[in-house]
């Protein structure tokens, strides 16, 4: 019975601090407002709820500093009917093309601490921005629009008018190509044959090599080279290679036989775009600098990423993620390099809070580190916020 007690003392902190933030902060609401749809999860009830519009923006900020939820979202489509109680009848009159980068989705996640796993996910968003959504498909940076989403990643909206009217299927090509998804490698590098001139002139094939593309050519061809390369100098570099190939997952008598062909002179002819012919060789460059390249928009092969979705519920820029207490926020690509989530997205004070750590814990916060033991400590509030919204800890003062 204490135990629920505490549970819900400490919802009920959480609640309060969160109507605190709404209170006392305005953020500005979404372009075509009243098209969109609202939903809202709220601390300690049973699902979401959904199917809300609001035509002022005052009865927005009346709603959500009334309710303090602990999770609010909006839709990326814009509808005729945005509250109508079933999705045929919002008529459906468009969407953003949103990609949703969670650090979930990243290889090992499970062995990085929370701030190691946000530096990963910022370069892997990066990469998404820079080489595929600027460079590959070349749309304006006018158009995108660019968040951290106050948990573990970011999202990216564009907003380019030509993207409104793509259905699922189209949209769902746009994450197969930045994925690598279904992508033929035997399309990457191609067979090349060298002919000697022989008896009276005529031409004989003598040797067979795979030829890779210029590393400056465009799209997953060039993309694909220059991941070979970056593979081969990081390699090459090591102090130890058989200890770096085991970093990209080769098993240790495979790392051996493959450490044999990096010799001087094969990694000479590589990086002048001759792959050769050892399947050991091209097997472990093509799938490597794949998954170099490639961005992971989903938690596995079966999980449908955010960007097929022409319906989607997004986190509204400027509220808080109710297990972080983290701001949703806007980033710039000239800033991002920067941006720090866990100094610049924290919005709680610094008065201290006792807490009741479950599990021992160890973060950086606000550019210091915090190394708690199992019990009460007393900590900053933003970081009380964040343990009792994780579900890290509760709120000791309250038990």
């Amino acid at each position: 019975m204490a135990v629920v007690e505490a549970q819900q003392n400490s919802l009920e902190y959480l609640r309060d601090r969160f109507r605190q933030y709404y209170l006392e902060n305005d953020f500005a609401l979404p372009d075509r407002f009243g098209r969109r749809e609202y939903a809202f999860v709220m601390f300690g009830g049973k699902g979401m709820i959904r199917h809300l519009g609001f035509e002022k923006k005052q009865q927005f900020s009346n709603f959500i500093r009334d309710r303090a939820p602990q999770h609010t979202y909006y839709s990326s489509a814009y509808y005729k009917f945005p509250n109508a109680p079933t999705m045929q009848e919002k008529d459906w009159m468009g969407a953003e093309l949103i990609f949703d980068l969670d650090s979930d989705h990243l290889p090992n996640a499970d062995k990085m601490s929370f701030e190691e796993s946000l530096e990963v996910v910022k370069v892997e968003f990066k990469k998404l921005v820079e080489d595929f959504l600027l460079a590959d498909f070349g749309f304006d940076e006018k158009y995108l629009e660019l968040f951290f989403s106050g948990g573990r990643g970011y999202h990216c909206h564009v907003k380019d008018p030509m993207v409104f009217d793509l259905d699922s299927n189209e949209r769902r090509e746009i994450v197969d190509c930045i994925t690598a998804r279904d992508l033929i490698d035997s399309a990457i590098p191609r067979e090349h044959v060298v002919e000697r001139s022989n008896y009276r002139g005529r031409s004989f094939a003598s040797v067979k090599s795979l030829r890779m593309p210029s590393s400056d050519e465009k799209g997953w061809r060039g993309r694909i080279s220059r991941g070979i390369i970056e593979i081969l100098i990081d390699i090459k570099n090591s102090d130890d290679p058989l200890e770096k190939l085991a970093e990209y997952g080769v098993k240790p008598r495979d790392a051996e036989e493959l450490s044999k062909h990096l010799s001087d002179e094969r990694l000479d002819r590589i990086k002048d775009g001759l792959l050769d012919q050892s399947r050991t060789l091209r097997r472990f460059f093509l799938n490597n600098a794949l998954r170099k390249s490639a961005v992971s928009l989903s938690a596995g092969e079966t999980d449908e990423p955010v960007t097929c979705d022409v319906k989607r519920l997004i986190r509204l820029p400027g509220s808080l993620h109710g297990k972080t207490g983290l701001r949703v926020e806007s980033v710039t690509m000239d800033s991002i390099d920067e941006y720090d989530p866990l100094t610049d997205a924290v919005v709680f004070g610094d008065d201290l809070v006792s807490v009741d750590v479950k599990q021992p814990t160890k973060i950086v916060m606000k550019k210091e580190l915090f190394d708690l033991a199992v019990g009460v400590q007393k900590v900053p509030e933003y970081l009380a916020v964040l343990l009792i919204g994780k579900r890290m800890a509760l709120a000791a003062d309250l038990v």
